[in-house]
């Protein structure tokens, strides 16, 4: 579908992007899929079961849940975030306060729209069955996550209702 650049906050969460870093160096996103597309709220990569890697202590800087907010997904014990990673497919000011954020979408906002609207079924999970998750019918992959310097200008922080770009 394309290359998405992420732009990262190490200031607001420097252990969640040393984290994601180390893992992208170490290829664990490589060939992974999007299992979890959610349209108007977050696309979901990363490893849903159980792994060996370290969690990472919940960093919960300014940074709102914008279109484009990458974030580091966990469970409810703020604490338990590791490989699972999101991005908003639109604003998620719910989330504010809550989750990660550690980065944003500075390039490929098309592929996040493109992966943000493929067809999906919901798979109905929870030990009630009331959590619904929506896989994509077609596996959407990672081909390959590596990092680049790039020489970015200051980016402001919108409030979390304003859409990026």
């Amino acid at each position: 579908m394309g290359t998405m650049v992420f732009r990262f906050f190490e200031g607001d969460a420097p252990e969640t992007v040393a984290n994601f870093k180390r893992l992208v160096r170490e290829g664990f996103y490589d060939g992974l899929p999007f299992y979890r597309v959610v349209s108007g709220h977050v696309i979901q990569a990363g490893d849903g079961g159980e792994n060996d890697k370290p969690l990472v202590k919940g960093e919960f800087g300014a940074y709102p849940h914008v279109t484009g907010a990458v974030g580091l997904a966990r469970d409810e014990d703020p604490d338990s975030g590791s490989t699972e990673i999101y991005i908003c497919h639109a604003p998620r000011p719910h989330l504010d306060g809550r989750y990660a954020v550690f980065g944003l979408v500075v390039e490929g906002f098309d592929v996040l729209e493109a992966i943000g609207q493929v067809e999906v079924i919901e798979d109905w999970v929870g030990d009630e069955k009331n959590i619904a998750f929506h896989k994509p019918t077609e596996e959407v992959v990672i081909v390959r996550a590596f990092l680049e310097k790039r020489v970015l200008g200051p980016v402001e922080t919108p409030s979390s209702s304003e859409e990026t770009p």
